[in-house]
C-alpha cells in the first residue's frame, strides 16, 4: 500500500462517503489524461528491494523495528511481517549514466551499511524471495509488522473473507495449511522496478509488461521452498495470491475478481485499469482526505487523488499503475511487481536490464506482441514460469511451445539490447548485464534452481534432517550473496 493509515473501524458512511469520493477522483483524473497534465519528458526508472532479518543461524528474526532504528535511513521502511524490510533507491534517469549498471555500487553500499548496522545489533539481512527456513508458526499473528496499516489490512480481509484463509501449493510436494492472518504473505519478498511513462504510450508499455511477465518469473525464479516443503520454483506466486484473497469459495465460484490479478485483458489507456479497480472491487481502506481534487485542478494544481490511489494500493497487480505527484506536478509509472527478491545484486540488475530493455523494443515493434498473443497465454505463461522456473515452456507468437531459455537466447536477448540501445545505454555498459542473463540460460541455473540442488545436497547426501538441510543451505546462500558473483555460478558441494 506504501502509505501509513490509522487504525480505526469504518462505518456505513464512511464507505459511502470513500466510493463516491473515489469516482469523483476518476472524473478528475479522466480530465487530467485529455489535457495531458503530466512530467514524461526526462521519465526515470525506480527500484524497490525487500529484504528478510535474520540471526546468525539463518533463522527468521522478528527484529524488523530494532533494524531500522540502527540503519537510520529514511530509504529503509518497515514491510508486513517483523523480519521484513525494504529499501526504496532514489529514482534516475535510464540513459546518461543512469542505467541499471548505476544502481550497483549505491545498491551495494547501502546493503553493506544496514548490515552493517544489523550485525552490531544480532542480525542479517538476506535478498531471497522466500527464506527457506520460515515454518508455519513464524507467519502468525504476533509476527505481524508493529505498523497499524497493516493491522488494519488484516482486519479488513479478514472480515471480507469470514474464514480463515487457506494455503494450497501442489508442486513438487504437496502443502495444505490454514492461516488466521495475512502474514504468510509477508513471506514474498520481491523486487519492483518502476518506469516512468507518458500517458499516450502508458498501455504499452502495461501490456509490454505483461507479455513479458512469465518470461522474467522463469529466468529469475528463487523461492522454490515455503514451510519446509519444496513447491514451485517461483512458491511466491501462488502464495501471494492466496494469501490476500478476500473471497470465500462461494464467491470464486461465482466469477469474483481475486485481489491480487494479473487482469483479464489487454488495455488501451491507463484509465481502464483505475476504472476496473473502483467497478470491480470494493474498498478494503475506506479513508477520504480533506482534498477537493476538482478544485485543485481548477486551481492550477496537481490534486493527489488520495481515494483512487489507496485503493490502488489493495488491488494487487503483477504489473502495477501508478499515479504520484512530486514536486507539484504529476506523473505516471509502470510497477512490475513479478520478480523475487535476489539472489545477488548483479542478478537484480541484469533482471532490470532485460525487463527495460525488452519492454522497450517490444513498444517500438510495427506489430506489437499483445496483437498476435492472447492474454490468457500471458497469464498461464506466468504460471507455468512460477511452477517450472528456467525450465518452463511457454508461448511465445511465431515460436509456439517452446523451452524459456530457447526463447530468450534467439530472440529475447536481441530485442533487449536494441530496446536499451534505444534508451541511450552503450554496448559497454549492455553487455555485462545481458551477459548474466544468456548463461543464466545456457547454464539453467538460476536461484530456485541452486536452492533446491544445494538442499539435496546436504539432505541425501550428507543425510541432514530437512529443517537442517534448508538451514545450511540458506547460511551458504547468504555468503554468496555477498560475494555478488550471480547465482549461476555458485558451485553447490
Amino acid at each position: 500500500m506504501g502509505r501509513d493509515v490509522p487504525a480505526q473501524e469504518f462505518t456505513r458512511e464512511d464507505r459511502r462517503r470513500f466510493r463516491n469520493k473515489m469516482h469523483t477522483c476518476l472524473d478528475v483524473f479522466a480530465r487530467m489524461l485529455r489535457e495531458s497534465r503530466f512530467d514524461f519528458e526526462r521519465p526515470q526508472v525506480g527500484l524497490e528491494i525487500e529484504l528478510n532479518v535474520v540471526d546468525a543461524a539463518g533463522e527468521p528474526a522478528m527484529r524488523s523495528t530494532d533494524v531500522l532504528e540502527a540503519i537510520a535511513d529514511p530509504a529503509w521502511s518497515t514491510e508486513l511481517g517483523r523480519f521484513n524490510l525494504e529499501i526504496n533507491l532514489e529514482p534516475r534517469r535510464l540513459s546518461a549514466g543512469g542505467g541499471p549498471d548505476s544502481w550497483e555500487q549505491e545498491i551495494r553500499d547501502a546493503l553493506n551499511h544496514a548490515e552493517q548496522q544489523a550485525a552490531g545489533i544480532g542480525a542479517h539481512l538476506v535478498m531471497i524471495g522466500i527464506l527457506p527456513t520460515l515454518e508455519l508458526e513464524d507467519a502468525g499473528p504476533t509476527s505481524l509488522s508493529e505498523n497499524p496499516r497493516y493491522h488494519l489490512l488484516n482486519e479488513q480481509i479478514f472480515a471480507a473473507r469470514g474464514e480463515d484463509l487457506l494455503i494450497s501449493v501442489d508442486g513438487v510436494e504437496r502443502l495444505r495449511t490454514h492461516a488466521e492472518t495475512i502474514t504468510p504473505e509477508a513471506a514474498c519478498t520481491s523486487t519492483q522496478f518502476h518506469l516512468q511513462v507518458s500517458p499516450d504510450e502508458f498501455a504499452d508499455y502495461w501490456n509490454a509488461a505483461q507479455a513479458v511477465a512469465g518470461v522474467q518469473v522463469a529466468l529469475a525464479a528463487n523461492s522454490p521452498f515455503l514451510f519446509s516443503k519444496e513447491l514451485w520454483r517461483e512458491t511466491r506466486i501462488p502464495l501471494f495470491e492466496q494469501a490476500t484473497d478476500t473471497r470465500p469459495d462461494e464467491l470464486k465460484v461465482q466469477g469474483v475478481r481475486p485481489r491480487v490479478w494479473f487482469g483479464e485483458r489487454w488495455i488501451t489507456s491507463v484509465f481502464d485499469l483505475f476504472e476496473e479497480n473502483a467497478r470491480y472491487f470494493p474498498a478494503l481502506l475506506p479513508l477520504c482526505d480533506d482534498e477537493d481534487p476538482e478544485e485543485t485542478l481548477d486551481g492550477g494544481g496537481a490534486p493527489g487523488l488520495s481515494e483512487l490511489t489507496l485503493h490502488n494500493g489493495t488491488v494487487y497487480r503483477w504489473n502495477r499503475p501508478v499515479y504520484d505527484v512530486v514536486d507539484g506536478v504529476p506523473h505516471l509509472r509502470v510497477e512490475n511487481r513479478v520478480l523475487p527478491a535476489g539472489p545477488t545484486v548483479a542478478d537484480t540488475l541484469a533482471n532490470g536490464a532485460l525487463y527495460y530493455g525488452l519492454i522497450r523494443a517490444l513498444v517500438d515493434e510495427d506489430r506489437p506482441v499483445w496483437s498476435r498473443m492472447s492474454f490468457a497465454a500471458a497469464e498461464d505463461n506466468l504460471h507455468t514460469a512460477a511452477r517450472h522456473g528456467i525450465d518452463a515452456q511457454v508461448y511465445w507468437p511465431g515460436m509456439g511451445e517452446v523451452p524459456v531459455t530457447e526463447l530468450v537466447l534467439r530472440r529475447l536477448l536481441p530485442l533487449a539490447d536494441r530496446g536499451l540501445e534505444r534508451m541511450g545505454l552503450e554496448a559497454s555498459r549492455r553487455e555485462p548485464l545481458l551477459g548474466v542473463i544468456e548463461q543464466r540460460c545456457v547454464s539453467g541455473r538460476n536461484g530456485a534452481q541452486w536452492q533446491s540442488e544445494m538442499f539435496h545436497h546436504i539432505h541425501d547426501i550428507d543425510h541432514a534432517d530437512r529443517h537442517q538441510a534448508l538451514r545450511r543451505m540458506t547460511q551458504q546462500y547468504i555468503e554468496y550473496m555477498h560475494l555478488n558473483a550471480p547465482a549461476h555460478t555458485w558451485p553447490v558441494d
